[in-house]
């Protein structure tokens, strides 16, 4: 059995554009996909903090500071709004105890503050203080 997990994530990045007639896709600042280890033309779930909007797209590289809705889902995310991008990986279960997603931080501009990468190890139960164990569990 493999596992979907986390691969890297761009978290409340700010929409600087919007092009309806574009292909398709999400244009991204390059410096954060290279932080979040997503790679051009790689799958990517985008999700609407403002409006509760998913949807599943692919990366292009952009530059500074930016975040461009193209396509259909320029109809879907609205210049402004805040989104977190993620990708995901499958791994075997041999690979899971050693892996470590890479979640990048940013601010209204879309600099970066903050990096992490929290170790899965094991089920994950207590790998990040952020995240409180299941119900029951003593972290």
């Amino acid at each position: 059995m493999r596992r979907t997990m986390l691969k890297g994530k761009i978290h409340r990045a700010t929409v600087t554009a919007a092009s309806v007639d574009y292909e398709g896709s999400i244009t991204i600042d390059s410096r954060l996909m290279e932080a979040a280890d997503i790679l051009a033309y790689e799958q990517v779930h985008v999700f609407d903090v403002d409006n509760g909007a998913r949807l599943v797209t692919y990366a292009i590289p952009g530059g500074a500071g930016e975040i461009c809705m193209n396509g259909a889902a320029a109809r879907l995310v609205d210049v402004g709004d805040q989104v977190i991008i993620a990708s995901f990986c499958e791994l075997a279960p041999a690979e899971v105890d050693s892996f470590s997603p890479r979640l990048v931080y940013v601010d209204s501009s879309n600099s970066i503050t903050g990096t992490k990468s929290p170790p899965v190890s094991g089920n994950g139960v207590g790998a990040d203080p952020d995240v409180p164990a299941p119900f029951g569990e003593q972290q």
